[in-house]
């Protein structure tokens, strides 16, 4: 049994890694009676910490916001990710995140073990991030990314107003399940109550509206749970001039690689399948799906057939190939 100093550290740190848990569940991690549990909950109130107990058989106890923040109780694996994430927090995507990570930096190295900081300063020296940040990609509020998280961590409704891609507004009553930060953009993707579907949200146009909805069950996502390539191939596909179907002659087994692009193979038959792509130029569109590593065949549009065409024949006269009749003669490779 725990001694009650390190008993009530430990109570503390699981109180803060929950939202809510029940006395037996805490009296079982603990090895300890509930009623130890609620003797240990009522030192802990005294000492500061705002924790609120739910009575009945579905209440339990969680940790408040409380005018002071409560010290963090993190083992050393943990202390050492927040602190290489926040030296890697100035490169973006939320507003004003670059000097208020700083100042969290410099008070958490203050109290990090000698051997703990060591490791943080030689990770965060010896370790360069590429920037990859659309040069429009607009910074969010971190409180705007702190009121979504909670509504998805709570499991409750998030109801706001939202400015689509063709400037209208409109009011949404969704069921959030992630964040995606995807390019210098952050997304929310959640479950639309009113369209009864998966919509993925650009949050800098979201404005939440307070107070928001009732609790709600967690749903499972489409796309096998890939919360990244759901947006992938939702944002990939969303606002493109051109659409095209390409008739593969592989299975969809052998096409995985397609996922890391937000494209998805779907099975026509066991020698066979289908995959959509999109593009705002058939040329470039021609190009990229020359990356695709097996036979296949444009369904439509026939301009999109067409171009890849023209790009074969592009292609087959870099390599030195004979031309077709009327066309251009290849280059003369004899001496």
């Amino acid at each position: 049994m725990l001694e009650t100093s390190a008993r009530l550290l430990k109570l503390l740190s699981l109180l803060q890694a929950h939202r809510e848990w029940s006395g037996p569940e805490l009296a079982s991690r603990l090895g300890v009676s509930t009623r130890t549990i609620r003797n240990d909950v009522e030192r802990l109130r005294t000492l500061g910490y705002p924790v609120h107990a739910t009575p009945g058989v579905a209440g339990g106890y969680r940790l408040g916001a409380g005018a002071a923040l409560p010290p963090l109780l993190l083992d050393d694996e943990e202390a050492v990710a927040v602190a290489v994430g926040l030296g890697r927090a100035a490169g973006g995507g939320v507003e004003g995140i670059e000097e208020t990570s700083v100042r969290a930096l410099a008070k958490l190295e203050q109290v990090l073990p000698a051997r703990l900081r060591r490791r943080v300063q030689a990770l965060n020296s010896y370790t360069v991030q590429a920037p990859y940040r659309m040069p429009d990609g607009p910074a969010v509020p971190p409180e705007l990314l702190t009121t979504i998280a909670n509504a998805a961590r709570d499991h409750e409704r998030l109801r706001f107003d939202y400015t689509g891609h063709d400037g209208d507004d409109t009011v949404r009553d969704v069921e959030p399940h992630r964040l995606v930060h995807r390019r210098g953009r952050w997304y929310l993707v959640a479950y639309d109550v009113e369209r009864r579907d998966w919509r993925t949200f650009r949050v800098d146009r979201v404005r939440p509206r307070t107070p928001g909805g009732p609790r709600f069950g967690p749903r499972e996502l489409p796309a096998d749970g890939d919360v990244a390539a759901y947006v992938e191939r939702g944002v990939s596909t969303a606002m493109v001039r051109h659409r095209a179907t390409l008739l593969v002659h592989a299975p969809a087994g052998r096409l995985g690689y397609l996922a890391r692009f937000g494209m998805e193979a779907r099975p026509r038959d066991e020698a066979s399948c289908l995959v959509e792509v999109g593009g705002d130029d058939l040329e470039g569109l021609a190009v990229w799906v020359g990356f695709i590593r097996e036979d296949f065949e444009v369904l439509d549009p026939p301009e999109l057939a067409e171009a890849v065409g023209r790009l074969a024949e592009r292609y087959r006269r870099a390599a030195g190939g004979r031309s077709g009749p009327g066309e251009r003669p290849g280059p003369d490779h004899g001496l």
